[in-house]
């Protein structure tokens, strides 16, 4: 084997910070010079001014160093072509055009639309731990915040201001905390601008929002819906057929009844409710320990046992994650409280709710097998 055959063999063990593939499988090695001790390297970027160029130098020179006789390595950075940036993309989508991974019959991937009647019942804050407590049981984990007039997932996810990096018409989804992340909010060129679309283009918002997202394989999608039964509660079930949904509600009972008319167009539409999870639940006061119900009791057993009779099969609760400051706290500061606070009585049991979802009814996961 020669010298330079030697040293793109260690070079394939490089991944791009991104892209999560190899720097050679992407054609990012333009060429390789070996001279004496010294190796001299032209990497192709994918876009100008790329954010994660000083890891890939690093990685790169860790990588050459590997080789026996190189003490010295010299790179050269260009940028890619607009042919060569289509190839990355037909590579990334196995040879197709754009299209949304999670309707192929061939995808593994859960797609959970989070929903609830109304806003103000801690929708986003549960969606984002949730996607965190997944990612820290070794998930692949996304989450998509479709809620496009009220999108907060950024903040809760400590990625304000950050933009994805774009490759032409396909983009890289941020990363936090082991989740990968989108949002409108990142393409608007101003946070405080306000969006007013309507149903066909909110429609295609969401269209594109999955198709356009290099998302790599993920084991769960977590889709933060808006409040209600608008467009894009039904936009999620014609894109994704195979999605399904997780109905948010408090516990006052009155919220109950708002809380079904989310199951119930979901049910509609042939979408699978897999459960319901009651936020802002009874806490123990910290004084004499007796429990406090600051917003009714009862609401999440009644939107279970609704869309229970509803479906016509189970639609069991979840759990109850109860009032605490620690959740509000971790999501103003952009960490979301199974990262702040592990140990406190929310992110317990979000921690056990996760447990729950990653099983799917009717899964053989945990079930002994007699082997003959």
């Amino acid at each position: 084997m020669s010298d330079t055959s030697i040293i793109q063999e260690a070079l394939s063990k490089v991944n791009d910070p991104e892209l999560h593939r190899s720097i050679t499988e992407l054609g990012m090695v333009e060429s390789i010079a070996h001279s004496g001790s010294t190796v001299t390297l032209k990497i192709l970027l994918t876009i100008s001014g790329c954010p994660m160029r000083d890891r890939l130098k690093n990685d790169i020179e860790a990588a050459a160093l590997t080789v026996d006789g190189v003490s010295q390595v010299v790179i050269e950075f260009g940028v890619m072509n607009e042919e060569q940036r289509a190839n990355i993309k037909k590579l990334l989508r196995n040879g197709r055009e754009a299209f949304i991974s999670f309707a192929q019959k061939d995808s593994l991937t859960r797609v959970i639309g989070v929903a609830s009647g109304k806003g103000g019942v801690g929708k986003s804050s549960l969606t984002a731990n949730l996607a965190v407590a997944a990612a820290q049981k070794g998930l692949r984990v996304g989450i998509l915040d479709a809620d496009v007039y009220g999108h907060s997932i950024p903040r809760l996810m400590g990625l304000i201001g950050q933009r994805p990096t774009a490759i032409d018409q396909m983009f890289i989804p941020l990363e936090s905390y082991g989740v990968k992340v989108v949002s409108m909010e990142m393409f608007k060129p101003e946070r405080s601008d306000a969006i007013a679309y309507r149903g066909p283009l909110l429609h295609r918002v969401l269209e594109q929002l999955l198709s356009d997202a290099y998302w790599g394989d993920l084991d769960i999608l977590f889709i933060d819906l808006p409040p209600g039964t608008g467009d894009l509660a039904i936009s999620l079930g014609q894109l994704i057929p195979t999605s399904e949904i997780l109905v948010i509600t408090t516990p006052q009972v009155a919220a109950a009844e708002v809380a079904e008319r989310a199951g119930r167009i979901a049910h509609q539409i042939h979408q699978r409710v897999i459960g319901v999870i009651e936020n802002m639940s009874a806490i123990a006061c910290p004084k004499c320990g007796e429990e406090m119900n600051l917003f009714g009791s009862g609401g999440g057993e009644e939107t279970a046992r609704r869309l229970t009779t509803l479906v016509g099969g189970d639609v069991p609760l979840m759990g109850k994650v109860p009032f605490n400051i620690d959740l509000r706290e971790g999501g103003d500061q952009g960490a979301p409280v199974v990262i702040s606070a592990p140990n406190s009585a929310s992110a317990q049991v979000i921690s056990e709710i996760v447990e729950k979802l990653v099983i799917r009814q009717g899964s053989l996961l945990g079930v002994r097998l007699g082997l003959a």
